[in-house]
């Protein structure tokens, strides 16, 4: 059995941005997403990312998605652990000589400096939010966009779960939402039984009941480095819905974009 009780969490409650698109205002036209779809196998190693030491799992999967991303564009990229730290310096206001500022981040914070300064040249075009218990979206986000960024309200019975499921007592007592903390980590496949997704340096499996009683914020990432290897299928208007963005790239002001370290 698994034991992920002394890893690190880091996400700090939702807090959403009303400017940012719903991802149903650019699907309704669309033919459904498959029963299943898989981009994970062609990643051979996950790394860590630091999330075992550092509550910086919101930016680890920022890593973890440039990661699939460029590996399934055939140029792979892995971000070293300075950049890790330093993304999180930035987002979350760690301080390496501060242990007490380990606080996690949130992750509209996250990608929205992403949308406005880029991480080590690999620019998030836009972002849309998904609607929480919708498993067709979750399906599109990953068949269109490569993968879902999510945010997870984790039980305290999830660790030790070889796949995270809601366990036998239900959402109560060590199956409360949020009983042991919030957790970022990106969904990379999915199938009729459940979802994967990639957290502490290897891939884990969830069933859709746990998506659905633990899952609190969720978004579709638009990449250059998926749309310009020609992964993503045809027929979403993804024009429209980085123009849609625009108003929070504009309300930010430019910051550095983080440099290869």
């Amino acid at each position: 059995m698994v034991d992920h009780s002394k890893m690190k969490l880091g996400k700090r409650h939702p807090r959403h941005d009303p400017r940012v698109p719903m991802l149903a205002r650019y699907t309704k036209a669309l033919p459904p997403a498959p029963a299943s779809t898989d981009y994970q196998s062609k990643v051979t190693n996950w790394p860590m990312m630091m999330n075992d030491n550092l509550g910086d799992c919101t930016c680890a999967a920022v890593g973890h998605v440039i990661q699939q991303w460029t590996t399934y564009n055939n140029k792979p990229v892995v971000l070293s652990n300075p950049q890790i730290e330093q993304l999180y310096e930035t987002v979350g206001g760690y301080n390496p000589a501060d242990p007490s500022t380990d606080q996690g981040a949130v992750e509209v914070d996250v990608l929205n400096y992403w949308l406005t300064s880029g991480v080590d040249g690999h620019p998030l075009g836009a972002y849309a939010a998904l609607e929480l218990q919708n498993h067709n979206e979750v399906m599109d986000a990953v068949y269109w966009f490569g993968n879902c960024y999510i945010g997870v309200a984790l039980p305290i019975s999830a660790q030790n779960q070889d796949v995270w499921a809601v366990p036998p007592g239900g959402a109560t007592g060590p199956g409360a939402p949020g009983s042991w903390g919030g957790h970022a980590v990106p969904v990379v496949a999915y199938d009729e039984r459940g979802l994967t997704v990639v957290t502490w340096g290897d891939k884990k499996r969830m069933t859709w009941q746990f998506w659905d009683t633990y899952c609190d914020e969720a978004y579709a990432l638009l990449s250059a480095d998926w749309t310009e290897a020609g992964l993503a299928p045809p027929g979403f208007n993804y024009d429209q819905l980085s123009a849609d963005i625009q108003e929070i790239k504009s309300g930010f002001a430019s910051a550095k974009a983080i440099k290869h370290v």
